[in-house]
């Protein structure tokens, strides 16, 4: 996997929970995406370095799924942003949670 990570999985999992509480789920269902790609990352590792595995199969997932998650991580990084999101804490800001709950 990357070591470009963006966000760690603890904070993916913290977005998930703070968009959940606010029935926000567009930025969750991207967090989650990213963490399903980054289990599918370590899979292929793990089958790649199995004695008689086709390297090549592995290396080529590996590949595509490393490009879709940089896309994905590009993706929630602008999502934060346009949301306005505070980065320290990674909640979501009062106005958004103030639309959420008026919706509901």
């Amino acid at each position: 996997m990357s070591s470009k990570t963006r966000l760690s999985n603890n904070q993916l999992a913290s977005i998930i929970d703070e968009a959940t509480i606010y029935m926000c789920a567009c930025p969750a269902q991207v967090a989650e995406q990213i963490l399903r790609l980054r289990e599918m990352i370590r899979y292929q590792a793990d089958c790649e370095a199995q004695v008689g595995a086709d390297s090549k199969v592995h290396k080529t997932i590996a590949a595509a799924g490393e490009r879709a998650l940089a896309v994905l991580e590009a993706c929630l990084d602008d999502v934060l942003d346009i949301e306005g999101w505070d980065r320290a804490t990674l909640k979501m800001p009062p106005g958004l949670r103030k639309r959420r709950d008026e919706m509901v």
